[in-house]
């Protein structure tokens, strides 16, 4: 049987992604969910009940539309939706690196495109935030893929902009780059010109292009319907960010932007990468210039998109420069092979294999340093995830008797974990760290400073974790990580 000409198409970034998963489940088998994707969890179960999601509960994560839907898809697992959601966060950093390949191959060469696809899946940022199920893996795959379709077919329109209809409900960077591709498809510039130079691009109808305008601006205007059908108000999720950044102290700003935006983005590149990078883009831009413009635009958006919203007030922190973290490895792999593109008999050609050579002895310098980057997200990933799973069987034992009273936990990352598994609404679980423990019910204790170091929810958490047994509360259950007392009154 022959195959649809789409799925063709398709087959090779599937079986690579899932070629990708299996060899990250085999090196590191001990990925969960991260607090954020917890709530997700807990916010479509609740959607899938008829109910509004929970925002009651102190330090709640940013709402993102396409994460809870997805979640409520997953509801009907039950407590298996948090394995349904590492199956997305494993195949999401599988397509990464597949679509980081795709683009340096169709940009550069095949070869460029696997080493791009190599620096990409061995910084420590990717697979720690990958294997804990951030929304910013499917993100910058939706983005990635996006890419990869205009650079193919560079006015194929509605399928670019659905694409980034989709990341735009993860994160709103991607609302500039459906903007920015909707100028590209309608308006024609004319450098030489001017002003008088910017003119509409004729041969699309009426009909077509109120299509695509919708399509750029569908995400924006869900994210806000979805936040006033969930809380009343347009702007929930963006003064909800505002005011967790200022809770958690994180930089944030034009100033702090300029001091602490290159130290974050070298945080996932790593210098070896941020070297190679940046001679990728002058090498490429300067002999290589058709071949390099597209991915140098995207590099741009990305970190363009990054400083506005930094500017208006969220975060600076390493994972929101993944994406354009992904398309710089592919110019860090061009510093090191691109020479091969040049012509024989170029000049260039043997001043380029110098600087490469030099670039080649700076990543293998780095080599053992990245090794124990790495190493530690295995580590933290091993020691979290045994704390996790001590979590979720503590619950599952049936220890919480919910006719006691209500639960307190030590601190807010127990918060979504212990709701998703007792059916509980996240209000309902109260955090100790950030009230005192209620004068009855069940209060949960961990059993060892080892879980104290290991399951802190921010290093900038103010209220950080606390673990004093009320008095008259008597042990129920325990296990090697937590210990749960009671007082029924």
């Amino acid at each position: 049987m022959t195959l649809p000409l789409g799925a063709r198409r398709l087959a090779p970034a599937l079986l690579c992604a899932a070629a990708v998963a299996a060899a990250l489940l085999i090196t590191f088998p001990a990925g969960f969910p991260n607090y954020d994707t917890m709530y997700f969890l807990v916010w479509g179960r609740e959607l899938a009940q008829g109910f509004g999601p929970d925002y009651g509960a102190v330090l709640p994560p940013t709402p993102h539309p396409l994460a809870t839907v997805v979640a409520a898809i997953l509801s009907p697992l039950g407590h298996g939706a948090a394995t349904g959601a590492m199956v997305v966060a494993y195949a999401s950093l599988g397509l990464v690196t597949y679509l980081v390949y795709r683009l340096g191959a169709r940009w550069f060469d095949p070869v460029i495109g696997v080493v791009a696809a190599l620096i990409v899946l061995t910084r420590a940022p990717f697979l720690s935030n990958g294997l804990r199920a951030y929304v910013d893996l499917p993100y910058i795959a939706l983005c990635l893929g996006a890419l990869a379709l205009a650079s193919r077919r560079p006015r194929a329109g509605a399928p670019v902009l659905a694409l980034l209809a989709l990341a735009g409900l993860l994160r709103p960077e991607a609302w500039l780059f459906s903007v920015a591709y909707l100028a590209y498809l309608l308006v024609s510039v004319d450098p030489e010109k001017g002003r008088r130079g910017i003119r509409w691009r004729g041969g699309r109808t009426r009909v077509e292009v109120v299509g695509l305008v919708a399509l750029a601006l569908a995400a924006p205007v869900a994210w806000a319907l979805f936040d006033l059908l969930t809380t009343g108000s347009l702007t929930y999720s963006f003064t909800g960010t505002r005011e967790t950044v200022e809770t958690l102290g994180r930089q944030t700003g034009p100033v702090d932007l300029v001091l602490y935006g290159p130290r974050r983005l070298g945080e996932v590149l790593q210098w070896p990468g941020m070297v190679g990078a940046a001679v990728g883009l002058v090498l490429g831009l300067g002999l290589l210039r058709r071949r390099a413009t597209i991915g140098a635009v995207g590099v741009i958006l990305a970190l363009g998109a990054f400083a506005l919203l930094a500017s208006a007030g969220l975060a600076i922190i390493p994972r929101y420069t993944m994406l354009a973290a992904a398309l710089l490895a592919i110019f860090a792999a061009l510093a090191l092979l691109g020479w091969r593109l040049v012509p024989q008999g170029d000049p260039w050609r043997r001043r380029w294999q110098v600087v490469a050579v030099a670039i080649a002895l700076l990543f293998a310098a780095w080599l053992p340093a990245q090794y124990e980057l790495d190493a530690r997200v295995a580590t933290d990933l091993a020691d979290q995830g045994r704390i996790e799973g001590d979590l979720h069987r503590l619950a599952d034992s049936g220890a919480f008797d919910r006719a006691c009273g209500p639960i307190s936990v030590p601190n807010h990352r127990a918060v979504p974990r212990l709701a998703l598994a007792l059916d509980e609404r996240p209000s309902e679980v109260v955090s100790s760290s950030e009230q005192e423990a209620s004068a009855s019910g069940l209060f949960l204790a961990p059993a060892s400073p080892f879980v104290i170091h290991n399951f802190v929810l921010d290093p900038n958490d103010p209220s950080r974790f606390y673990s004093v047994v009320p008095a008259g509360f008597e042990p129920v259950a325990s296990n090697r990580s937590w210990r749960l007392y009671r007082d029924c009154g």
